[in-house]
């Protein structure tokens, strides 16, 4: 058998990066840029009012306040979007809205609040300072400037700013599509009744929640029975729409176990034990001739437990996820805390228990208790857990207050 970590790079060195796409930018949100981004242009492109009030020449404010105000005439009315062709010349102002350019000659904008508000003569009640509220040119962005680097995630904010600069498409690194199919003739959708020997299916709403939080766009298809043609037909079809596509279910040695039956069959999957507890049986291949690699579409085969499917999807799949888009590094680093309790491990093999971890324990550095059973079934303990704590393979005791390895789990990818 592999070790996790032998298992791990043989399946990212045959995976690469999503090819580069050029997409709108209304659909490049969480991909990654595929080039440096440079501003094609100054942002704000001219001076313009942060406030609305009016635009005014120093030399006739100075001084000005409730009790002797400066009497200006008002010779514009500038509104957001509107360009003056007016100088502001002594004795006068220019009446001006958030956003608009501030015209030739201002110096400063007064806020509306600290006037008498006049439309044909306004009375300036407060002294400004030069510049006051005067958005200046490139004072944001200045042309030519590194904006966003090759490679950036793109979030909100960067989306904002590449629609500020005028960047409608971009090239990009896609999130791949990643679809997860449950097998098992026992599983019954949720919010159906269940019948005599039947649970509910979980894992394939817990494993597209999980591609999701690593960045991808997954899709459910739900479950399939143990039949050896529905079970084939249903991942074959899947081939047309999925970069990468996870099954869980019916990769062990029992007799109904068809996803291993079937897939071994096409000479594309290999299945093999890993030196892990939970998640020892673990498949990875390709299907389908015309995927992006060649060789098809890369498939992860993940046990039908639902912690032990948690563990290889957060161990195998979420790095391979990462892999496809582009991210480094791909693996999630793995820290250290101080064990509250005695536990014990099984001898050659990487125990993955749930945990909880908290930021200080009494020994000053983070410290992590485990959480539920050992069984891999046992999900409600994986849900009250933020981390897995890792046992290596050569270690069968660890006492409390000594260290251990812990790999944080959640949304952050």
């Amino acid at each position: 058998m592999r070790s996790v970590e032998e298992y791990l790079v043989h399946v990212l060195g045959q995976l690469t990066p999503m090819p580069v796409l050029d997409v709108p930018l209304t659909e490049a949100h969480g991909c990654l840029l595929a080039n440096d981004v440079h501003a094609p242009l100054d942002l704000p492109p001219w001076d313009n009012s942060a406030m609305d009030g009016y635009a005014v020449r120093m030399a006739d404010v100075t001084g000005a306040s409730p009790e002797f105000p400066a009497e200006l005439d008002v010779i514009d009315d500038i509104a957001a979007g509107a360009v003056s062709s007016k100088v502001i010349k002594p004795g006068t102002c220019a009446r001006i809205m958030t956003g608009a350019p501030v015209p030739e000659g201002a110096e400063a904008i007064v806020p509306v609040e600290q006037t008498d508000r006049g439309t044909t003569r306004v009375s300036i009640q407060a002294e400004p300072g030069e510049g006051q509220f005067i958005r200046v040119r490139g004072s944001d962005v200045a042309i030519g400037q590194a904006l966003l680097a090759a490679g950036t995630e793109l979030g909100s904010a960067q989306v904002g700013l590449l629609a500020a600069i005028g960047v409608g498409r971009v090239e990009v690194h896609p999130r791949p599509r990643v679809v997860v199919i449950s097998t098992g003739s026992e599983l019954v959708e949720a919010g159906n009744p269940l019948g005599p020997g039947q649970i509910y299916e979980s894992n394939s709403y817990m494993l597209a929640a999980a591609a999701r939080e690593a960045g991808a766009v997954a899709y459910r298809v739900g479950m399939v029975h143990d039949d050896e043609d529905a079970v084939l037909a249903t991942i074959e079809e899947q081939t047309t729409r999925a970069d990468l596509i996870i099954t869980s279910g019916g990769v062990s040695a029992g007799a109904y176990d068809v996803v291993k039956g079937v897939l071994s069959q096409l000479g594309t999957v290999d299945f093999e034990g890993i030196k892990m507890n939970p998640g020892k049986p673990q498949g990875f291949g390709f299907i389908g001739g015309d995927g992006r690699f060649g060789t098809g579409t890369p498939i992860f085969t993940l046990p039908g437990n639902p912690v032990s499917s948690y563990v290889s999807f957060e161990v195998f799949v979420r790095p391979a996820i990462r892999r496809l888009r582009g991210l480094t590094p791909e693996r999630r680093p793995m820290t250290q805390a101080t064990l509250s309790v005695d536990l014990t491990s099984p001898a050659g093999k990487t125990q993955f228990l749930r945990g909880w971890v908290v930021p200080s324990g009494a020994y000053g550095l983070p410290e992590v208790r485990p959480v539920g059973g050992p069984g891999s079934h046992l999900l409600a303990g994986l849900a009250q857990s933020n981390c897995f704590i890792v046992v290596p393979e050569d270690v069968t005791e660890v006492k409390a207050g000594e260290q251990v390895n812990i790999l944080r789990f959640g949304a952050p990818a």
